[in-house]
Parts: structure tokens; sequence; C-alpha cells
């Protein structure tokens, strides 16, 4: 039995719709005068996965963000937000849409307690016209409560956020996005400057977002990182897309392989080992052609004959 394309357990049926991205691009675009930064990228946010992108080094990644984050209008394709075309104009206006966007800097005040930064912009106040203050208590136990509902059990949230490690600092800052409604969550290579304990910290709690129903947009350049996390990767090369997969259609070695140039790497390989042979046959044939010629035996010294009427001959 169905129900407006549903069974009866609510799943949809062959005529059920599919629930819509959360976010999604549709052959974006976007230059800077002369400069291409992105050409024809695409990629689709689902609420509870994580969609990763990668790419080295001037690849269009901090374009793409800023696009999704609302700080520069895309110059041609879509941009979809649950269903519904937008085109920003602000970064508020984004974040007022759900998206939020953790950047590497983590736009946090270093001497400031981890409470005031929790709810730096968007704190809450008591009282009426001049006798207005900020609520210090309500700051304090929602910050540490928000962070104990994400795993994170802090010494003490008035402590300066300056003091934390700095995978620490990227858990409050993922906290703050999720205790304030975020839908998506733009991270901006979180653990790029981090050891392997505190990159092993952030990614528990990126996982932690996906699975409080977030969508996440991880942005990173390390395939390890992305692939143990990851529901989808989308493969960035000078602004164009090299790549999109499904984790369950490429493995680790593959995403690395695509990463790190693929039939690139297969030329750069091919031809290092032919370098290699012909640098050791040029070197033995080098030193053949400069083998020193064996010297010739030295001829004997004649034995002198004594002479009768030399007397020193013959004493």
């Amino acid at each position: 039995m169905t129900v407006d394309g549903n069974d009866a357990s609510g799943t949809p049926g062959p005529s059920g719709d599919t629930p819509d991205p959360l976010v999604a691009l549709t052959g974006v675009s976007k230059s800077y005068g002369n400069v291409r930064a992105l050409r024809d990228v695409s990629l689709e946010v689902h609420a509870g996965e994580i969609t990763c992108v990668l790419g080295d080094n001037g690849a269009g990644k901090s374009t793409l963000i800023k696009i999704i984050a609302g700080l520069h209008p895309h110059d041609a394709g879509g941009y979809t937000i649950e269903g519904e075309q937008v085109r920003h104009s602000s970064p508020r206006q984004a974040l007022d849409r759900g998206i939020a966007t953790v950047y590497q800097d983590l736009a946090v005040v270093p001497l400031m307690p981890v409470w005031r930064n929790f709810f730096l912009g968007s704190e809450p106040t008591r009282g009426r016209g001049p006798l207005r203050r900020l609520d210090v208590a309500q700051m304090r136990a929602t910050t540490h409560q928000a962070l104990l509902r994400m795993g994170i059990d802090l010494r003490d949230v008035d402590q300066a956020i300056g003091t934390l490690s700095g995978g620490e600092r990227q858990c409050v800052a993922i906290a703050r996005a999720v205790h304030f409604g975020a839908k998506v969550l733009v991270l901006d290579e979180p653990t790029a400057a981090l050891g392997v304990k505190q990159s092993g910290m952030v990614l528990k709690y990126v996982a932690a977002a996906r699975d409080a129903g977030l969508g996440v947009v991880l942005i990173t350049h390390n395939p390890h990182h992305a692939y143990l996390v990851g529901d989808r990767f989308v493969l960035l090369k000078r602004g164009a897309m090299s790549g999109s997969h499904l984790k369950e259609d490429i493995t680790l070695d593959g995403l690395t392989r695509e990463m790190a140039g693929g039939s690139e790497l297969d030329e750069l390989t091919h031809e290092l080992s032919r370098s290699r042979k012909t640098g050791t046959m040029d070197g033995d044939a080098a030193t053949s052609d400069a083998a020193p010629a064996t010297p010739a035996p030295a001829a004997p010294e004649p034995t002198p004959h004594a002479d009768p009427a030399d007397p020193e001959t013959t004493a």
C-alpha cells in the first residue's frame, strides 16, 4: 500500500521524489578579470554526508569555498539550496540560509575566553535600554553544554581560546556552527597544520557533525583524511573538475592516484626510469672510455761488465 508515492513504512515508493540536496552547484564558473578560477564545476551536498573537495594548490578550492559561503557570487552555472536557486551577495545571506564556513584562521580572538568566541557576533543580552548587558552566565553554560554534546570536554570555558591546541580550536568552531543551526558546514582544510593525533581528533568531530544530520563540505589536499570520512569526492585541477566519485566507486589507491596526477604521474615515472637507465649506460661507457691503458713492463737495466783495465770495476 502506498500513500502519496510512499509505502506504509514511509519509504519513498517508485513514484516518490528523492529529496533535494542541501546544496548543489551545477556547471559553476568564476573569473577574476582574465583569470579563470573555476570552470564548469558541479557538486552535491546531502544531509548526513561528507562531500570532500580535493586538489593541489591553485586548483580552485578557495574560490569554490567563497562561492558557497556567499563571499563571491558565481559568474555562470547554477547554485541551489534545497532546490531553490540562489545568488548570494554576502556571507550573512548564506549564513541565514544555514551555511556555516570554518576557515583555516578560524575567525577567533586568541585572548578572549572560549565562551566569548563561541558567541562572537551573536551575543545574548538581558535587560533593556541603558541597563542592557551581556548574559555572561547563559553564554558560559550554553558553551559548556554545546561542547559536551559534541563530545568535547574542556577543563574551563573561561580559558583563553589561544591556549587550546589547533585541533581543539577547530572542534570549538565546528561545535559553534552546529549550535547555531547550520545545515551545511564548510571546512577549509581543517587538518592542514595539525599533527597526526590532532588531525584524528578533528576528523572525529567532523564525522560527529555528519552524524548529527549536517551536510559537510570538507576541503583538503590529503586523500587519506578524505577517504577516512568522506562519502563523495570531487577532484579539482587548475579550476576544472578532474573527477567526481562516490566512495563505493573508488579505492583509496585510486583516489590518491587521481590526486597525484594519474596519467601524468605515469609519464613522469616512465621518463625518470628511462633517464636513469640512460644515465647508467652513459656512465658505464664513460668509465670504459676513460680506463687508463696498462703500462708495459719496464726493461731490465743492463748489468755492467768488468773491464780489466779499469781499477774501479775490478775492485
